[in-house]
């Protein structure tokens, strides 16, 4: 047993840039790269695992084939999604649905709550978290009047915050961010406004105005993150949620830290700085934009270096 390493998928964006080259040093497809689907077992872009016995193998693949690797699960498909999400400008006003409506309306797909962690913005950054309607009534009204500004709620970002986004949240990552993003495993987005931005064959970006509204949560209601830090040793561990969906630590390592097998599988991705995981006497190298999973029964290990990681489990 040891830990499996990912090679990440790309998507071109109209929204991307060049930061996840510049960033973390990946090969991107082109300079309208988006988002780095980190750890995906989505059809849409399952990662490959890269070490191993199971090298070669797509993650999705490998957990229907041998769930022994992440404790028997009971869940169908894997229920989470790493991303990495490069804004260089800004993203289409959104909202997603919860698993019950999308498991009627999109062929049985998961719901999508997902979280942020600001991993570096411009200065004076903000997003839209949230809106201003009262009743559905409204929401419907300043949609169909265009009254974004009144409608919309602002919010400034730094690096380092973190948001929790339940599904049916309005939302959009604005110009100038870079964002760790850990999610349900969707691929199911309802535009609400996209600034009349029109795609590389001229045309208007499609809206999905009535099931937004639909599934938009009225009136707005925000979850306030609390994160919680703990210092043990050579390792502080901020624990940032623990909801029904998945749970969100970063561990920031400044030396040799020992972490025992606690019966669950981890993601997780390496943000910043360089080290490495000892295992049963081998040692894999950690660098800036490695991404890996720590399956069920890998046994106890160690992170040696001087760096951060995030970390995350169903």
């Amino acid at each position: 047993m040891q830990p499996l390493f990912l090679q990440p998928v790309f998507k071109e964006r109209i929204w991307g840039g060049t930061a996840l080259k510049q960033e973390f040093g990946y090969n991107i497809p082109t300079e309208h790269t988006g988002e780095c689907w980190a750890i995906s077992a989505h059809p849409n872009g399952p990662s490959v695992i890269e070490n191993g016995p199971y090298a070669g193998q797509t993650l999705d693949k490998l957990w229907k084939e041998h769930p022994e690797l992440f404790g028997h699960p009971t869940e169908e498909v894997f229920p989470l999604l790493t991303k990495i999400l490069d804004a260089n400008a800004d993203l289409s006003v959104q909202v997603h649905p919860d698993d019950a409506y999308a498991k009627v309306n999109e062929n049985g797909e998961l719901g999508k709550t997902e979280c942020w962690y600001i991993i570096d913005c411009k200065e004076g950054a903000d997003m839209i978290f949230g809106h201003n309607a009262q009743t559905k009534e409204e929401l419907i009204q300043m949609v169909n009047e265009g009254k974004w500004n009144d409608l919309l709620r602002r919010v400034k970002i730094k690096p380092g915050d973190f948001f929790y986004v339940p599904s049916g949240t309005i939302h959009a990552l604005c110009e100038g961010t870079l964002v760790l993003e850990t999610q349900q495993s969707s691929d199911t987005t309802y535009r609400v406004y996209d600034y009349d931005r029109r795609d590389d064959q001229g045309n208007l970006r499609e809206l999905h105005l009535e099931k937004a509204i639909e599934v938009t949560t009225v009136p707005h209601q925000a979850v306030a993150s609390n994160p919680t830090v703990e210092t043990a040793g050579d390792v502080t561990i901020t624990t940032f949620v623990n909801s029904e969906f998945f749970s969100v630590y970063k561990w920031d390592v400044n030396g040799t830290a020992r972490f025992s097998d606690e019966g669950r599988y981890l993601l997780m991705s390496v943000l910043k700085g360089e080290g490495s995981l000892v295992h049963n006497g081998e040692t894999y190298s950690l660098v800036k934009g490695t991404h890996f999973i720590v399956p069920v029964g890998m046994g106890d290990f160690e992170v040696n270096g001087n760096c951060q990681i995030m970390v995350s489990h169903a």
